[in-house]
């Protein structure tokens, strides 16, 4: 059953704000999904049906990584397009009424392949399907221009990928809790190879990644289609061989890990290798991934970072819901696959 007034949510004080506007009616409750583990995410449910509210975490927030306006405009600009996202419904800057700037949009029904387990459960044809329909939607979103959707000012593509070394070197630097040999040296290794992007911005997600997705199969039981990307609180315009590389990441690192607290998906799921979404993408988006082995680096250091920054909040009691104890544990070897990783 729903906590009445979960952790960061007080539950009172958004019906009533929510009621005001027409999106609520009858009793609210609401539940805390995904563990909570960057910006938190609320499923409401009342007589009007379901929706879902996302908030920054609770404690040591990093500036700009939680910002509810930015992701709320992306939504809004991308719905509509041929990436399926959920529909903003409406946005509360007043951090008064529950504690926090938040956002609620519409709820997205269907399969989310959070876990080994999740994607074990899927056929094989199934399995693969996903991936070639998460590739399929990537493209789809670099291929959105920019400025057609009212995204033009959104980044700063121009240095983008210099930019993002010295951002998240920041923010590790921002999260320093312990000792990490070698972290450094990647963070310095990528600075000084930073390879040239490619003319014109593409909108990147930022955490592209198939936990992030709702999946769901159309009416071929062996095909699945995805319904929605989620999570968009690290979006922005630049190089999109960021947003690959990143995956790649996941899927070859964090993919591989065994008994790790953050095990991703990936081949140790049963899902197809690497090189397979490499080639989905190199084929449906036309580009040239010559400069992909650097950016899985980036994709590596990042991760580190981001889970570092996770552990920082967990020695500090500041994170929601279990599974925190050993986020950390992961990072070392993260940090050994990026070195690995550069050309």
């Amino acid at each position: 059953m729903a906590d009445p007034d979960p952790p960061g949510l007080a539950l009172g004080a958004a019906a009533g704000w929510l009621s005001a506007r027409g999106l609520v009616d009858g009793p609210l409750t609401a539940e805390l999904v995904a563990g909570g583990r960057s910006n938190l995410t609320y499923l409401l449910s009342s007589d009007a049906g379901r929706l879902v509210l996302r908030r920054p975490p609770l404690g040591h927030v990093l500036a700009t990584a939680h910002d509810m306006a930015r992701e709320h405009r992306v939504l809004s600009a991308l719905h509509g397009t041929a990436v399926p996202v959920p529909r903003p419904l409406a946005l509360c800057a007043d951090e008064t009424v529950i504690g926090a700037p938040f956002y609620v949009m519409t709820f997205a029904d269907g399969l989310i392949v959070r876990t080994r387990a999740d994607g074990a459960a899927l056929p094989a044809d199934g399995r693969r399907a996903v991936v070639l329909a998460m590739m399929s939607t990537l493209a789809d979103l670099h291929a959105v221009d920019p400025a057609a959707v009212g995204l033009g000012d959104f980044g700063r593509p121009e240095g983008f990928l210099a930019r993002q070394v010295r951002r998240w070197g920041a923010q590790l630097d921002a999260s320093r809790s312990r000792d990490l040999p070698g972290v450094d040296e990647l963070r310095s290794r990528l600075a000084a190879t930073v390879p040239v992007s490619p003319p014109g911005a593409a909108i990147v997600h930022g955490d592209y990644r198939l936990d992030n997705l709702v999946v769901g199969p159309p009416a071929a039981p062996d095909a699945y289609g995805v319904r929605a990307v989620l999570d968009w609180e690290m979006a922005t315009l630049g190089d999109p061989l960021a947003d690959l590389g990143l995956l790649v990441a996941y899927w070859e690192g964090l993919g591989r890990l065994p008994g790790s607290a953050v095990a991703a998906l990936g081949p140790a799921a049963g899902m197809p290798e690497g090189a397979v979404l490499v080639a989905e993408y190199a084929r449906r988006s036309g580009r040239d991934v010559a400069t992909l082995p650097w950016c899985v680096a980036l994709g590596y250091f990042k991760i580190a970072v981001i889970l570092e920054g996770i552990h920082y909040r967990f020695v500090q009691g500041r994170t929601v819901g279990p599974g925190f104890d050993r986020i950390g544990d992961a990072v070392p070897a993260l940090v050994a696959l990026g070195l690995a990783a550069l050309p």
